[in-house]
Parts: structure tokens; C-alpha cells; sequence
């Protein structure tokens, strides 16, 4: 089977199941599909075999199977997995998510610059709807109050006259597409520069919210929520890890480890995404901390620039209002990201309740009795000492042993698992507990790994690859470790949701890096352009087409006075000679001079003039004597 049938397959596998899901009544999405798809395969109870073709009893078994899986009503492994779709689905760092938001409010600003850039108006109120058309396009960009309330309309049309008076229409009339909307944006940022300042000086601001102060109001709240849901995360995670220990301890059935195992795994997913909000929650109060100063400076300098003068110079004034709308805007970003932020946070909530569902407090209380509830915080301190460090040994072959003293970025270093001890995970099956750095980090094939105490350390390094190997078979098991712990190089087959760099996207393939050297000729390969390259298909077509008709056709030779040049010929000539001729005597000639008088032209005596041509002209012969 080829790759694009092999595809095709799948795909319609997953429209099937997405379907069937439909009809009994639960919409899942075709990510969540596909991924259980694989998750199902991989999983060995499921004696799936992926190195041959799924016969038609094989697919159908999938079928059924995935069904089953997505409409358990219970199950925190299948919600881990949902609140791994819709996180990875939903948050993004924050350049992207601030580049899309600003992508987001062009297109919807299109249709009216289209309109201001496509106007063709002429008579007066043609002109005065296109101004109103760039009042309401200056408030919607900037987002400071409604282009339906009167009063924000007035006063920003009084701003916009100041700078932009509707006698210049003509000259914006004249300009480019392009020049049009870079003033547009220009009359933008100078037009809400100048609203804020009033708003400043209590001579405006109709319809503008004052964003630092929701935020200073608004930050705290979201830190709040965030910690009050982190910490009542770790109550369950310090429960349920009491209870698998002593279960493994003690060799207990009750509650039901696979379960208890599932709320772990789940609980410990959304304490990740949680840090990662909280993460974005604290860059945002940096953030608006450096905004509100910025703000505060601008409209310092702006005071001091124009103070009480009737007239300021354009030139001193105007970068300073942009600069005060490039602040506000962004308030409005932290806004916007706070409120992202917010909702993701709620919405992850939902897929927790399984767990609390199958393992309420009256089932859990009576277990709980006698036991030691430990933090992750306080499991760390008690293995912080130097004596739970581990110490080198002759049979660490080909092993490193890295601690803050010998490493310069010893914070910095990319632990495997999420920084999970890996020796619990494999060890007592899938047990999630949270690795010291400080007990030392293992080096190997380029990888690190931190433990929850000396004793795994060493064990683990004495045969690194079978416990990798087994850490890979509980992810079969529990396909959502494969996105909590990243464990996509041991899972080619497996496609994260999405692909990014930033924390959050929780699924990333590693890039591993290292110096190398390569040396080559300056020019290994020679340059050659072919002139007759065509990259064209219709001109190919066309050369095609007139190179099939040639077969029809008959050749005539045929010779032009233009091409006669174009062939090579040789001629022979000889050259002009000088040559001098003398005669024996020298002799000239000359003829003799016209000349003719008329005679009666004074009348004389009689009443009519009559007149008398005499030719006095010599003849030739007399002529030549006379000059001899």
C-alpha cells in the first residue's frame, strides 16, 4: 500500500469514528480521533500489529475500539488527553498570538479602507462622507470608544481636524493605495495620541477605559485563580501519590491503583498547564509594569513640549503623540492576552471532574487516615543534602554525573520526563515524582535525567537503556505520557497536536545541536545557465505544438539579397594604378560675352514707343581673333 492510500485509510477510519461518536451523542474533534487512533495501536492489550496491513476485521476492531475509549463518561486518562488537545489547540505563545490578534483586526478593517482607499468622490457631499468614513476607520483601529456614540465621534473628529483638515481631501485623493493606508495608520496613532493626552488633561477622552488601572485590578484576580487552582492540584497530587506508595508498599488493591494512577497522571498535566499560565500571568505584570512607566514618561515630555503654547511644531509634537498611542496599545494587548489567559484557564477545569467523580472525598478519606502527605516541594528538600548526592563510580561507564559546582548552565539543562524521576516511572509503574537536580543529573547519549533520591540515581545508571525502554511501555499503557513527559523520539509514529518552540505547546521534537566543520571548494560546482530554458507550460505547449507540425511540412532552400552576407565568399581584385598623362601645348578657350541693346526706348518724337533689339554679340571666329 502506498503512502497516499495508507492515508486515505486513515482518514476515512477517523471520519468513521468521529461519526459513529456523533450519532451517540459525544462531538469529538478529528485531532482527538487521530490521536487515539494511535494510542489504540500502540497499545499492546490491543494486539494490534503495526509491521503488517490492517485487514478489514482489524479496522473494524479499531473502529469499535476508539468508539469505546471516547465515550467512556469517566475516565481521567481520556480527559488528560482532551485537555491535551485543547490546550495545545487553543494557547500560543505570545508573539504569535499577538501577530495573529493584529492579523485578526486588519482583515475586518479591510472592507472600510477599501472603501476610504477606492473613493472617487468629487462633489462636496461625497467629500464629507469620505471624511466621516475615516473618522469611524481612526476609531476602529485605535479602539478607543464606538464610532455609533455622538460624542466620541465629535471629539474625535475635532482631533482629526487638527491634524488632518477635510481641505487636504484633495491631496489624499491624489496618493497611492499604499500611501493612503500608511497615512491612515499614521492619522491613526497622532489622532489617539492626542484623545489620551486630553484625557490626561481633563479636557476629553470620551469613551476610553482607563486600562492601566482594570489591569492593576485585573493581574492580582488572575494570579489569584491561577494559584488557588494550582493549589488545591496539589492536594489531589500529594493524595493520590500517598496512596500509590503505599499501596506499592503494602501491596494494596483499594482504591483501584489504574485509577488512582489516571487522577495522578491527570492532575499532574494540569499542574503543567498551570505553570505555564501563571508563567504568561507574571510576563504580563512585568510587562505592564514597563507600559505604565513608558506611559507616565510620554505624557511627561508631551506636558513639557507644549505646556501653554497655541502653536507647537509638528515635527516636535506629533512622534510624541505616536509614541503615546504605541503604549496604550500595549495596555490593550495585555488586556486582550489577560482575558485569552483567563478563558483557557477556566475552560481547562472542566477536565478534571472525572477524577474527582471516581474518587470523591468518601472513598479517599478512609485510606488517607495515618498516611504523610508530602509536597513535591518538601520531597525535594529532604533529598537536598550533600550526602544524597551521588557519587562517582568505576562502573559509570561512559556516564556523567553534572552538579550546579561543575556546570556553568546547570538550571538551564533540558531534563528528560518534565524533570519526573525516571527510575519511579519505569520502577513502580508510572509513578510521577519530581526529580532533585541537586542529588546530580545524569548525562547520557546527550540526554539528562534528574532522580528522586540517590538510590534510583545509581540504579538507573547502571542500565540507562532498559529502564528508557520501559518508561516507553507505560506510555503505551497511558498514551498521555507521551505528551506529558515529551516522549515523541521513542514515538516516531506518534504526531504532536501542534509544533512550537514556547512553553505550552507541551509536544516538541528536540533539536539536537553540535559544532562541525566542513571545507569545500570555493566552487565545487560549475554555473550553467541554459538559454533555452522554458519554465512556461504553455510556451512549452506552444514549442510543442510547432515542432509536431514540422513533420508535415517541406524544407525549400531559399537565398535572399539579406541573407546573401551570412555566407562566407573570397574575391579577388586588383587595384587602381596612378598614372600621369602629358600633352604637348597648353591651350584655353574662350567664349565671347552676350551682349544686346535695345534701341527706341525713349519714344523720341512719335506718340508710341517702338523698340529695336540689337544683338551686338560677337560671333566666335571674330571673338577668338580679337584675343589673339
Amino acid at each position: 500500500m502506498s503512502r497516499a492510500q495508507a492515508e486515505s485509510v486513515i482518514k476515512n477510519i477517523i471520519r468513521e469514528i468521529a461519526q459513529e461518536c456523533a450519532v451517540k451523542g459525544q462531538a469529538v474533534s478529528e485531532t482527538l480521533v487521530a490521536f487515539m487512533v494511535k494510542a489504540v495501536v500502540l497499545d499492546p492489550d490491543n494486539q494490534f500489529n503495526v509491521e503488517r496491513t490492517l485487514t478489514k476485521d482489524d479496522v473494524q476492531k479499531l473502529i469499535k475500539t476508539c468508539v469505546d475509549r471516547l465515550l467512556m463518561s469517566t475516565s481521567p486518562s481520556l480527559d488528560t488527553i482532551k485537555m491535551q488537545v485543547y490546550f495545545d489547540m487553543n494557547y500560543t505563545n505570545r508573539t504569535e498570538f499577538l501577530e495573529e490578534h493584529k492579523r485578526v483586526l486588519e482583515s475586518r478593517l479591510q472592507p472600510v479602507m477599501r472603501e476610504i482607499t477606492d473613493s472617487r468622490a468629487r462633489t462636496r457631499e461625497e467629500l464629507e462622507g469620505l471624511y466621516r468614513k475615516i473618522v469611524s476607520c481612526v476609531l476602529l483601529r485605535s479602539g478607543l470608544g464606538s464610532p455609533t456614540d455622538i460624542s466620541v465621534v465629535r471629539e474625535a473628529t475635532a482631533a482629526l481636524q487638527s491634524v488632518f483638515p477635510q481641505t487636504e481631501l484633495g491631496t489624499f485623493m491624489s496618493l497611492t493605495k499604499r500611501d493612503k493606508e500608511r497615512q491612515l495608520r499614521e492619522l491613526t496613532q497622532i489622532v489617539t495620541g492626542i484623545r489620551l493626552f486630553n484625557k490626561e488633561c481633563g479636557k476629553g477622552g470620551e469613551g476610553i477605559d482607563n486600562l492601566p488601572s482594570i489591569l492593576n485590578e485585573a493581574i492580582p484576580s488572575a494570579t489569584m485563580n491561577i494559584e488557588n487552582e494550582l493549589n488545591s492540584t496539589r492536594v489531589f497530587i500529594s493524595r493520590y501519590t500517598a496512596l500509590l506508595e503505599q499501596q506499592e508498599s503494602e501491596n494494596l488493591d483499594n482504591p483501584d491503583p489504574d485509577m488512582l494512577r489516571q487522577a495522578a497522571i491527570n492532575c499532574r498535566q494540569h499542574e503543567a498547564f498551570l505553570k505555564v499560565l501563571m508563567n504568561d500571568v507574571s510576563v504580563a505584570t512585568e510587562q505592564v509594569n514597563t507600559l505604565e512607566r513608558d506611559l507616565r514618561s510620554v505624557l511627561i515630555q508631551l506636558q513639557n513640549t507644549i505646556q501653554s503654547k497655541t502653536a507647537v511644531p509638528t515635527n516636535q509634537v506629533y512622534p510624541k503623540f505616536i509614541s503615546l498611542a504605541k503604549t496604550w496599545t500595549g495596555f490593550q494587548d495585555e488586556m486582550v492576552l489577560l482575558s485569552v489567559i483567563s478563558n483557557i484557564q477556566a475552560n481547562l477545569e472542566p477536565f478534571t471532574r472525572s477524577h474527582k467523580e471516581v474518587l470523591p472525598d468518601t472513598v479517599l478519606q478512609p485510606h488517607l487516615t495515618g498516611l504523610i502527605l508530602r509536597s513535591d516541594e518538601e520531597r525535594i528538600a529532604e533529598t537536598s543534602s550533600m550526602e544524597e548526592r551521588v557519587e562517582h563510580a568505576p562502573h559509570f561507564k561512559n556516564l556523567e554525573f553534572l552538579f550546579p559546582e561543575t556546570t556553568r548552565n546547570f538550571s538551564q539543562l533540558p531534563l528528560q520526563y518534565k524533570g519526573f524521576c525516571g527510575y519511579s516511572i519505569a520502577v513502580h509503574d508510572r509513578l510521577l515524582l519530581p526529580g532533585n537536580p541537586l542529588v546530580g543529573v545524569l548525562r547520557y547519549k546527550e540526554h539528562f535525567f534528574c532522580f528522586v533520591s540517590k538510590d534510583a540515581a545509581v540504579k538507573f545508571a547502571a542500565d540507562p537503556d532498559r529502564y528508557i525502554a520501559r518508561i516507553a511501555e507505560a506510555a503505551k499503557r497511558s498514551p498521555e505520557l507521551i505528551q506529558l513527559l515529551e516522549l515523541h523520539m521513542q514515538f516516531s509514529t506518534i504526531t504532536p497536536y501542534g509544533k512550537s518552540a514556547e512553553p505550552g505547546h507541551m509536544i516538541e521534537k528536540p533539536l539536537t545541536k553540535r559544532d562541525s566543520g566542513i571545507q569545500t571548494d570555493v566552487h565545487p560546482i560549475e554555473s550553467h545557465i541554459d538559454p533555452d530554458y522554458e519554465w512556461n507550460e504553455w510556451e512549452m505547449r506552444r514549442k510543442a505544438i510547432k515542432l509536431a507540425n514540422l513533420r508535415t511540412r517541406i524544407t525549400h532552400s531559399v537565398q535572399t539579397d539579406s541573407t546573401n552576407f551570412r555566407r562566407q565568399n573570397a574575391t579577388q581584385i586588383y587595384l587602381p594604378k596612378t598614372s600621369e598623362t602629358q600633352t604637348k601645348r597648353e591651350k584655353g578657350t574662350s567664349v565671347p560675352k552676350p551682349r544686346v541693346f535695345i534701341a527706341g526706348l525713349r519714344g523720341c518724337q512719335s506718340k508710341t514707343t517702338e523698340a529695336y533689339k540689337v544683338d551686338l554679340t560677337l560671333d566666335v571666329n571674330t571673338h577668338n581673333d580679337i584675343c589673339d
